[in-house]
Order: C-alpha cells, then sequence, then structure tokens
C-alpha cells in the first residue's frame, strides 16, 4: 500500500473508532462518577461535566497504529508506556490520586519508552561557529530523556483547560510531526502521528465549546506521553538541520505555558506544582477574549510555531538560526506587550 493511502486510511480508522467510542465513554463516565464538577476558579465551565473522552482517543490510536505501523522495539515501549499512562489517568479522573503518585508512575512509564530503546543520545550542536556539529549527551542521554518526556507529558496536561485546547494543539503538533516526519523519510513515524491525528479529530466535535465531555487526564496524559516519546524518535535524531530547535518550537505552546507557570510561583514564593488560574488561557480570558476565541489565539500561534519546525527542517542551517531567533524575540515583545494588559485586569 502507497505509504500516502496508508496514512490516509491510518486517519480514517482512528478517527472513526474516537468519534463512535467518544459516546460510549461518556457513559462510563457518568457510570463510575468520573465527573469534572466545577470548584475553583480555574475551571471555566459552570456545569458538571464527564470526563474519560481520553479512552476514545487510545482506542482510536492503537487501533491504527498496530493495524498500520511497524511495531518494533521502541513503538512496543511507547506503546507499553501508553497504556500505563492510559490506567494512571482514568484512576486519577475516577478517585483523583496525589500528585506525587502520579508523578511517579509518569517516571516509569517514561523508563519504559527509554528501556526500549527511546532515548536522545546526541544532538546538532546549536553553536554554528563550533567546530563540532554533534553534541553527546553521554550519561545524561537516560536522565535527559525521561524529564523530556515527564516534563511534556504533563505541559498538555495543564493547558487542558479550555474547551478543544488541549486537544486541538496536539492535533496542530501531529501534523508538523507528520510533515516533518515525510520530509526525513520515516514513515513509521508519519502513521503513528497520522493515528494520533484521526484520534483526535474523532474527540473533537465532542469537545468543542461548549463541551459535552472532556478528555480528563486519561486523553491528556495520553497525548503528552505520546508527543514527547514520539518526538524523540522522530525530530532529536535528525541532525543534518537545528534539530534541537524543532521538537521545542512544535511543542513550544504547552512547554512555555507550564515555565512559565512554574517559575511565576517560584518567584511568587508558592508552590512550583500548585494549579492556579495563571495559565495563558487564563490570561486571554482575563483580557475579554472568549473561550472560542481563546482558543483560536492559541491554535493559531502553535500552528505558526509547527509551521516554522518544518520550515527549519528543509531551509539552511544559518537561515534557521535566524528564523527561530525572529521568531524568540516576536515572542518576547508580544509577552511584554501583553504584560502590561494582564497587569492591569
Amino acid at each position: 500500500m502507497p505509504l500516502f493511502i496508508k496514512i490516509g486510511v491510518a486517519v480514517a480508522v482512528a478517527l472513526a473508532l474516537s468519534l463512535a467510542a467518544t459516546p460510549m465513554a461518556k457513559k462510563l463516565a457518568h457510570r463510575v462518577g468520573a465527573i469534572d464538577v466545577p470548584k475553583d476558579t480555574r475551571r471555566v465551565h459552570s456545569a458538571p461535566i464527564p470526563r474519560l473522552g481520553g479512552l476514545a482517543i487510545f482506542l482510536g490510536f492503537i487501533v491504527s497504529v498496530l493495524a498500520f505501523a511497524e511495531i518494533d522495539a521502541q513503538i512496543r515501549g511507547i506503546l507499553i508506556g501508553a497504556v500505563i499512562i492510559v490506567v494512571l489517568g482514568f484512576i486519577d479522573d475516577i478517585v483523583s490520586l496525589r500528585a506525587y503518585i502520579k508523578f511517579l508512575v509518569q517516571i516509569l512509564a517514561a523508563f519504559v519508552a527509554v528501556y526500549h530503546g527511546v532515548v536522545v543520545e546526541i544532538l546538532s550542536n546549536p553553536f554554528v561557529f563550533s567546530g563540532d556539529e554533534i553534541l553527546s549527551l553521554n550519561f545524561l542521554s537516560i536522565p535527559m530523556t525521561i524529564i523530556w518526556i515527564v516534563g511534556i507529558t504533563n505541559a498538555v496536561n495543564l493547558i487542558d483547560g479550555l474547551d478543544g485546547l488541549a486537544v486541538g494543539v496536539s492535533t496542530i503538533s501531529s501534523i508538523a510531526m507528520l510533515i516533518i516526519a515525510l520530509i526525513t523519510a520515516d514513515p513509521n513515524v508519519a502513521i503513528i502521528m497520522a493515528a494520533l491525528i484521526g484520534a483526535c479529530i474523532g474527540f473533537l466535535p465532542y469537545n468543542f465549546n461548549p463541551a459535552k465531555i472532556f478528555m480528563g487526564d486519561t486523553g491528556a496524559l495520553l497525548l503528552g506521553y505520546v508527543l514527547a516519546t514520539v518526538s524523540v524518535v522522530g525530530l532529536f535524531k535528525f541532525y543534518a538541520v537545528v534539530s534541537f530547535a524543532a521538537p521545542f518550537l512544535v511543542l513550544a505552546v504547552p512547554l512555555f505555558d507550564t515555565s512559565f507557570a512554574f517559575f511565576r510561583r517560584l518567584i511568587k514564593g508558592q508552590n512550583p506544582m500548585a494549579p492556579d488560574r495563571g495559565h495563558f488561557h487564563h490570561r486571554l480570558l482575563d483580557l475579554g477574549l472568549s473561550q472560542r476565541q481563546s482558543v483560536a489565539i492559541i491554535y493559531s500561534v502553535s500552528g505558526f510555531l509547527g509551521l516554522v519546525a518544518v520550515v527549519i527542517t528543509i531551509i539552511d542551517k544559518m537561515l534557521a538560526l535566524i528564523l527561530v531567533a525572529a521568531v524568540f524575540v516576536a515572542a518576547v515583545i508580544i509577552f511584554f506587550a501583553l504584560r502590561g494588559k494582564w497587569s492591569k485586569k
């Protein structure tokens, strides 16, 4: 079967399964009590909404991957880790586990992937004037990979604060990674991303504002974990360009939001892991934007950064660095321009 047809079928199968399974996940959520009840100002919905939509995403994703991808050692490790993450999210959506328990299980899932060969061992050198084009992580490779996987897993979970936000951003990131996989001739990663895209799109009609169901930690942790692990397999290994930048750009929205939240809480003397109402999407709402407008803006930012990630894989290294620097400068200017408005709210 030609690759493009295979990718299309993988998207279609995952989409159909996710779309069909979401109503069943909604019924299950009501049956087991996995309901998100608005209890604080962080939540923007006013009525109880069932969780567990992530189960539908997982079903569409796993079936499509098993049917169309080549299951080598790395992919096996990713899938086993994904099952661990989904079980963790499922339990947490019902009984709300303690943070340290979730953290330990996430480390376990990351270690499973690492054990099966999902490891960042070398990077292209971002310092273009250095004589070494490759940076070897050596003994840091395993801990850095685990930190990356756990960090991205939680980052995607933390941006899941508006209807359709996290699943939409994950879809955009997956599309960028699929395109890069095609450019770099990595068909297996392309198929895996196609499966994730289809599973996310199948769930989106139920999750757009006003949402009928949330994907919960079951889905948000799954999306973060898959994006993190597949980025190790499909982005970090591409050394012919500034590969250090591509995965960060593809996942820039959850990465920046989480990093900003972490340091903001530290500066204020708060627990850096404690939830608050200071995320990017909350700040857009505080500016007077609606949920749909806020989500559209974040989609646009994510899409632009994903496009930049695609572009730097096909242009000259120096031009790529100039482009990344320009994006960074623009982001800093926009941040400080908006900070004044946010501080007045």
